[in-house]
């Protein structure tokens, strides 16, 4: 497997693992009827640096960009969507991820809002030494749970 920047020409396959996701509603806090160039702004806009993961086909992609501006810009920040869930792949985008904001000087890296319900993607986090440093009660309406909590995590670089 390969994690290499992403290219204008990669939107097809980037929207092709965002919608199911984004469709779903149970991990990010965007509206599940999110359009593609909207989609598509957010991954890959801004600030957002996006990448993609691939071997003979697309196996997942990430983002990766400063958590705030200013006096918060050294901390980093990322999203994370996996096309083939359980094998391993989200492990090796969050290893790039990591070395790549040390790499670019960013001095830890912060998710502000994961959802509590989302086991897998926690402890996948939690073995990579990212630590809970606050909880949100009920911030995230989750389809089939209802109002679940939403996790702060920390990580030094």
């Amino acid at each position: 497997m390969k994690i290499r920047p992403a290219v204008p020409a990669d939107d097809d396959t980037i929207w092709a693992m965002l919608e199911p996701v984004f469709r779903a509603g149970e991990t990010y806090a965007l509206d599940p009827e999110i359009s593609r160039p909207e989609a598509l702004a957010y991954w890959t806009g801004g600030t957002h640096a996006a990448y993609l993961a691939e071997a003979e086909t697309a196996l997942g992609t990430y983002y990766l960009c400063p958590n705030q501006d200013g006096g918060g810009a050294h901390v980093a920040n990322a999203g994370f969507v996996s096309a083939v869930p359980r094998r391993g792949v989200a492990r090796m985008m969050l290893d790039h991820a990591l070395a790549t904001a040390r790499d670019e000087g960013f001095r830890a890296m912060q998710f502000n809002f994961v959802v509590a319900t989302n086991t897998r993607a926690l402890a996948l986090w939690a073995s990579a030494g990212f630590r809970e440093v606050g909880r949100l009660p009920g911030a995230f309406c989750h389809p089939a749970a209802g109002f679940v909590d939403a996790l702060v995590l920390w990580r030094d670089l």
